[in-house]
Formats: C-alpha cells, sequence, structure tokens
C-alpha cells in the first residue's frame, strides 16, 4: 500500500467555463465560482456528496481524487486516498467532521491533522461498517474525544477487513482507552494499533495488556507517552506480563513510559520467554547503566529482537560497553540499535563501533547527540569508508576539516517521520524509516 500512497496530483483538474446558475455562488461550486468536470468514479462521488448536502467542494480533495481515479484505471491496487491537512499544498479550510470526503474511501483513507472531531468520528464510524475494502483508516491528531473513541472501538466489534488503526493524538484518555480495550477482546482482523499521545490512563493501559495476553491477531501496538501517576512503574509490570503470554506479537512502543531500571528489569525477564517480539522501543524513558546490565544480559539467549530503541535514556558509556560486549561476542540477531541523546562519551561509541566488526548482523546504529570526540570521529569513518556501515543506515556522515574528521546529522533513523511525511517524496523510504522497513508488519505508522 505504501508504495502506491501518492501526494497531491501534480496536474491540476480540469475546468469548464463557468456555468450559468441562478446564484453568485452556489456551495457546490469552487471557489472561482465554476462547476468542476468529474471525470472519474470518486470524484463523481464526491461531487454528489457535495450537492446532497449543500456544501463547497474543495478543490485540494478533487485534486487528490484525480490522481486516485487514475491509477483505479490503470489497474492499481491497495491505493490510500491521502487527504493529510499538515501537506504544503493543502488549503487553508482543512477537512472537517461534516466534509464529504469522509464518505469516500478506497482502500486506505488518511486524514491527519485535520479538524474531524467526534463529528468526523461518528462518519468515520459508518464507514467502517459500511465499507467492506478498508484496510487502512489514520486518523491521527484530529482532535477526537472519549466519544469520538468510544464510535470507533465499537464500530470495529463487527469490522472484519481494517487491518492498520492510527489514533495518535487524539485525546480518547482513559475511557476511550477502555472502550478500545475491549474492542480487541471481539475483533479478529485488526493487525496495527496506533494509540500513542492519546492520553491514555493506567487503568486502559493495564486493560489492553491483560487483552494482549490472549489476542492472536495484534502483530503491532503502540502506546506512547499514557497519563501515568505514580512511581511504581505498574504498566511495566503488566506489559511484561503480557510479552510473557503473547507469541503473536512483533511491535512494541512504549515511549514516555516513565519507565526505570526496575521496569527495564520487568521488561527483560520477559522477553527471557518472549519468542515473537522483533521491535521493541523504550525511547525517552529513565533508563540508565544499571538497566542495560539487565538488556546486555537477555539479548545473549534472545534471538529474535532485531531492533532496540533506546533513544534519549541516559545509559552513559558503562552501558554502551554492556551492550557492545553481548553484540561483539553473543547476540546474531540484533540488527539495528539507536543510542540516540543517551550522554555517551567516546570510549562507550568506539565499543559499539568496534562490535560492528565481529558481528555480521548488526548493520543500522543511531548515535546523534552523543559526546563525540576524535577517536568517535575516525571510527565511525571507517566503518563508512570500508563500506562495513551504509551511509543510510546511520545518522552521521563524516567530513574533512584541516585534516581532522568530523561527523555531520543526516536524516536517518528508525522512524524520522512518525508525527510528520515529506510533501514531496514518498514517507517510506527505508533510511528515515529503517525501524519499519527491517520490521515490516503492515502499512506504515
Amino acid at each position: 500500500m505504501c508504495g502506491s500512497k501518492k501526494e497531491a496530483a501534480r496536474a491540476g483538474p480540469r475546468f469548464p467555463p463557468p456555468a450559468p446558475t441562478t446564484t453568485p455562488n452556489p456551495s457546490w461550486a469552487l471557489a472561482d465560482g465554476s462547476a468542476p468536470e468529474v471525470i472519474g468514479h470518486l470524484q463523481e462521488n464526491y461531487y454528489n456528496l457535495c450537492m446532497e448536502k449543500s456544501q463547497k467542494i474543495n478543490s485540494f480533495i478533487l485534486h487528490i481524487l484525480q490522481e486516485v481515479d487514475e491509477e483505479i484505471e490503470k489497474g492499481s491496487e491497495g491505493i490510500t486516498l491521502n487527504i493529510a491537512g499538515n501537506s504544503r499544498l493543502m488549503p487553508e479550510e482543512k477537512v472537517t467532521g461534516t466534509s464529504a470526503c469522509i464518505h469516500l474511501c478506497s482502500s486506505g483513507l488518511d486524514v491527519r491533522y485535520n479538524f474531524v472531531s467526534d463529528v468526523g468520528a461518528y462518519y468515520a464510524a459508518r464507514l467502517l461498517q459500511k465499507q467492506h475494502n478498508l484496510v487502512y483508516l489514520n486518523l491521527m491528531f484530529n482532535d477526537i474525544g472519549p466519544e469520538g473513541g468510544e464510535l470507533i472501538a465499537k464500530a470495529l466489534h463487527k469490522n472484519t477487513t481494517l487491518k492498520y488503526l492510527r489514533m495518535t493524538g487524539n485525546k480518547i484518555e482513559n475511557k476511550g482507552g477502555m472502550f478500545f480495550a475491549a474492542m480487541l477482546q471481539i475483533n479478529s482482523s485488526l493487525e496495527k494499533l496506533d494509540l500513542g499521545d492519546c492520553d491514555l490512563g493506567m487503568q486502559s493501559v493495564i486493560a489492553l495488556a491483560t487483552v494482549l495476553t490472549q489476542n492472536q491477531t495484534i502483530k503491532g501496538i503502540n502506546l506512547n507517552r499514557p497519563i501515568l501517576y505514580g512511581e511504581q512503574e505498574e504498566s511495566t509490570v503488566h506489559l511484561g506480563h503480557m510479552l510473557k503470554e503473547n507469541h503473536c506479537l512483533v511491535e512494541l512502543h512504549m515511549c514516555k513510559h516513565n519507565i526505570k531500571n526496575c521496569g527495564i528489569k520487568q521488561l527483560c525477564d520477559a522477553l527471557y520467554l518472549n519468542r515473537s517480539l522483533r521491535y521493541l522501543d523504550v525511547s525517552c524513558n529513565k533508563i540508565t547503566r544499571d538497566g542495560m546490565v539487565c538488556l546486555a544480559d537477555v539479548l545473549k539467549s534472545n534471538t529474535t529482537l532485531e531492533v532496540l530503541d533506546l533513544s534519549f535514556n541516559r545509559i552513559e558509556n558503562a552501558g554502551a560497553k554492556y551492550l557492545s560486549e553481548t553484540l561483539a561476542s553473543h547476540n546474531r540477531s540484533l540488527r539495528a540499535l539507536s543510542v540516540v541523546s543517551n550522554n555517551i562519551e567516546g570510549e562507550g561509541l568506539v565499543a559499539l563501533s568496534e562490535s560492528m566488526k565481529t558481528n555480521p548482523t548488526f548493520s543500522n546504529v543511531y548515535i546523534w547527540g552523543n559526546k563525540f570526540d576524535e577517536a568517535t570521529c575516525v571510527a565511525y569513518s571507517d566503518l563508512i569508508q570500508m563500506d562495513r556501515l551504509k551511509p543510510d543506515n546511520t545518522d552521521v556522515e563524516p567530513f574533512m576539516v584541516d585534516g581532522h574528521v568530523y561527523l555531520a546529522e543526516v536524516s536517518n533513523g528508525l522512524k524520522k517521520h512518525y508525527y510528520w511525511r515529506p510533501t514531496y517524496e514518498e514517507a517510506c523510504t527505508n533510511s528515515p524509516n529503517a525501524g519499519f522497513t527491517l520490521v515490516p508488519v503492515g502499512e506504515h505508522l
């Protein structure tokens, strides 16, 4: 699906001369007062819906539909209708909850960063109930609250086609999270669910973890940044128990869970038994060198984990050395490691570079935001020059000044396009989103 997603069409819609009308600018007309030329199935549906609802036709949406219709005529399948509100080509008037475009769909619908709200969630729920080929739905950052979350979750009780749902940034809170947990007890088609930045509470996180001990369909879940109170790290206890019981989950995101060393130990205890998880994201937490002792030890026996995101913790030199020793002599399954902004100095960074020389599987490393010295710069420059480290597989690039090697940042990483996508290129290119490329659970979120 990803390869056939398009940005705004490169050629504008074709317009005939202004149609005579009794009003100066009817609601179905374009901004210049002209009537659109309808040339395809989706365009025709959109045109008719706008007339039925007395809505002004959005030229940007018509633009997108024209290209999608052309792709359909060519026989393309798995097309996502992309009406992202944060596109530079999007007009000031964004999609709202009553917009006719919410009724339209191919096999995917992306309306991120618009004003869908709870009103639009009602129509999205109806779409899920009636549309039998909808596989991907992206509603991120659309001002949907607990009531809208409830409508969408309940619509998924009977839906058997949707595989990828992104609710990122909609404040469905604990109430909405509980409805999604109840949905996962019934739904048997959803494979990837993103509830990151949704203000989930401890109760809903525990409920989701409990349900996932039995759910055999979900392969990827994002629970980033819940609203948790207290210092007992109860969420990691329950998610750790889930990992011991669940044998289907491939991708787990736990960014901003306030995980400390005790919490990472809970997860490590589960990873000794888990044989399905391939992508673990524990970035933006409070893990230190002591937590790395547990993680390095579990990596000696775990043979499934392939992508590990430790960005924005504080593992320092000692933690980096624990990891490098394991990667150099024991582990042969981990392919990508991010230690961005972990207060690591030259000694630890050089140790990680040395582990790449003896570990043929370890291919991607991301180190920006740490404390580079000359030895670090030389070490990673050498890895790149000898072709052991591909330029697309790291976030640094060497350059020379007055005979000395330095490292510059490049825009590569495990999930650079999580919150945004580039306007003039596909968002699913490999180097900025290496985590999703190495562990392809499904439609990129």
